[in-house]
C-alpha cells in the first residue's frame, strides 16, 4: 500500500480497512457518482462512525494523532473489525480499549484451561482478573492463602480479601507492609481501570469501609508489581514464607495475572508444604 509523507501507521490502517470494506456490507446505499477507490469512501465512514468527514480525514492523513477511545471505539464499529484488529487500532494511538468499554468479540479466556494451569503447581498458585477477581485458583491456595473455594463469588476478588477478611489478615504476619505495597499497587493502575463501574464501586467501598486501606491510599505511594515477600502462619502455627511473583498477560488476555508463591529456600517452608498436602490427599 502506498503511503504519503503526512500517513501514520494509525492513519494507513483504517485507510486499508475502510478500502476492504463494501457499502454492502456496511449496510449503506453508495453515495452517488463514480467510485474511484475501491471500498468505503471517508463520508461513509464518517457517517457510520458519527463524526465529521474533515476529523476522519485528518485521522487517515497523520494530522490528528490523539483520537480518544470512543472515536477509536466508533471506527472500530464501522470499520467491523475483529477482536485483534480493534486492539492493534487503540495500540496504535496508545490507548487502553478498556477506557472505551471496548468489548472483546470472542468468547475469553477459558477457565477450564486456566485451572488446569495452575493446578499444575504444588506451590500455591490463583489467577485473576482486572477486577482482582480469582478466577482460578489450586489446593495449595486454599490450605496457605485464603479459602477461595467457600467464598460467595461476589466476594472472591483480592482486595476484598486484603482488606476485609479477618482470617486472611490474622494468618499473613506480615500483613500491614503486603496491604500498603496492594495500595500503592492500585494506585499505580487506578486511572487506566477507572471508568469501569466495578473496579469504581469497589475502590468506593474500599475507602468507605477501611480505615487501614484509606491511611495507605492517603500516602500516595507508587508501586508497579514486583516480587515481594508473604510470611503465613496457619491455625496449627506452622509459618511458611513465600516470595509471590505475578505473571501478566495469560492467554493473550492482559487483563489476567497469574501469581504464584515459591518458598523462600532455606526456611524450610518447602518441606512443610510438602508435608501439608500429603497430610491434606490422605484426608480426602
Amino acid at each position: 500500500m502506498k503511503t504519503t509523507p503526512s500517513s501514520s501507521p494509525l492513519g494507513d490502517f483504517i485507510k486499508s480497512r475502510r478500502e476492504r470494506l463494501q457499502p454492502s456490507e456496511a449496510g449503506i446505499q453508495p453515495l452517488p457518482g463514480r467510485r474511484r477507490t475501491p471500498g468505503l469512501r471517508r463520508e461513509e465512514v464518517s457517517f457510520l462512525a458519527n463524526m465529521s468527514v474533515t476529523y476522519y480525514t485528518w485521522l487517515e492523513q497523520g494530522r490528528e494523532v490523539n483520537p480518544s477511545p470512543e472515536v477509536l471505539l466508533n471506527i472500530s464499529n464501522a470499520l467491523q473489525l475483529d477482536e485483534d484488529e480493534q486492539k492493534h487500532l487503540f495500540d496504535l494511538a496508545n490507548v487502553d480499549p478498556a477506557s472505551a468499554g471496548a468489548v472483546p468479540n470472542g468468547e475469553g479466556s477459558d477457565h477450564g484451561i486456566l485451572q488446569k494451569i495452575v493446578d499444575q503447581l504444588q506451590y500455591p498458585s490463583f489467577i485473576t482478573d482486572a477486577g482482582t477477581d480469582v478466577i482460578a485458583w489450586n489446593r495449595a491456595a486454599e490450605l496457605i492463602i485464603a479459602d477461595f473455594g467457600n467464598m460467595p463469588e461476589n466476594e472472591r476478588y483480592m482486595l476484598n480479601v486484603i482488606f476485609f477478611k479477618e482470617d486472611y489478615r490474622r494468618r499473613l504476619v506480615n500483613w500491614e507492609s503486603f496491604a500498603r505495597y496492594a495500595a500503592a499497587v492500585l494506585r499505580a493502575s487506578f486511572d487506566r481501570s477507572k471508568d469501569n463501574p466495578l473496579y469504581t464501586e469497589r475502590f468506593e467501598r474500599l475507602r468507605r469501609e477501611s480505615a487501614d486501606f484509606e491511611y495507605f491510599w492517603n500516602l500516595y505511594e507508587i508501586r508497579q508489581k514486583r516480587v515481594t515477600t508473604a510470611l503465613f502462619r496457619l491455625p496449627d502455627g506452622q509459618e511458611m514464607e513465600f516470595m509471590l511473583h505475578s505473571a501478566a498477560v495469560i492467554d493473550s488476555d492482559p487483563d489476567l495475572h497469574w501469581c504464584f508463591f515459591v518458598p523462600v529456600p532455606g526456611s524450610g517452608t518447602e518441606e512443610r508444604l510438602l508435608s501439608l498436602l500429603e497430610k491434606d490427599r490422605l484426608l480426602e
